[in-house]
């Protein structure tokens, strides 16, 4: 408001929106650099030192926003497929339905690349890659597998197909891997994954 001499006000607050804005910057820095590190270093050698100097911050923000290393990891790796349900997918269409999501995830989400790349370096990470297969994947292979006793195998094998890619295409970037087109992988993986979750018996 005016002042006694009719000029605007300059003492007033400053934009409320600017302090979460940094602190979103800073939270997008800080998992940038663990997720970074945890895959360099694997969870045991990475420290909040590491981290905290790769994100360019002070180690006490770390231990503000995170509370500890495993608070941290935790927040790094934190993934939700966001699966299709396959159970509203025509039967002949659910390879095609699970591999194309896959693509738009691992395209789109550097945390599912930065989390394979952990789970195939440490102990910590192989578990979380575990949770997520069983908390996510086998309530979808569920949905569509002939044999309820072969759900949990089914998936395992579907996750095979879709993880190998993963790690030649995103992870070490195989040249034949990375060069494909989507329609090509969706051509070459549909129909492994699709017989995985629904033919019969081999």
């Amino acid at each position: 408001m005016p002042d006694r001499t009719g000029s605007p006000d300059r003492t007033a607050a400053p934009d409320s929106t600017a302090s979460p804005r940094r602190s979103d910057a800073t939270r997008t820095a800080i998992l940038h650099a663990a997720r970074e590190r945890f895959a360099a270093d694997g969870y045991e050698r990475a420290t909040i030192r590491a981290i905290a100097r790769d994100a360019r911050i002070d180690p006490s923000m770390v231990m503000r926003y995170y509370g500890s290393k495993e608070g941290l990891f935790a927040a790094a790796v934190a993934v939700d497929l966001k699966l299709p349900d396959l159970g509203a997918v025509p039967r002949h269409e659910v390879g095609e339905a699970l591999v194309t999501h896959f693509l738009d995830l691992w395209e789109s989400n550097e945390v599912l690349t930065a989390l394979l790349r952990v789970g195939v370096t440490n102990q910590a990470g192989a578990e979380r890659v575990q949770d997520i297969f069983r908390d996510q994947l086998l309530p979808v292979a569920r949905a569509v597998c002939p044999d309820p006793e072969q759900v949990a195998t089914r998936a395992a094998l579907s996750a095979s197909q879709l993880l190998g890619l993963a790690l030649a295409r995103y992870v070490l970037r195989l040249a034949p891997a990375a060069a494909l087109h989507r329609r090509e992988i969706v051509a070459w993986l549909a129909p492994t994954v699709q017989r995985y979750l629904t033919a019969p018996n081999p």
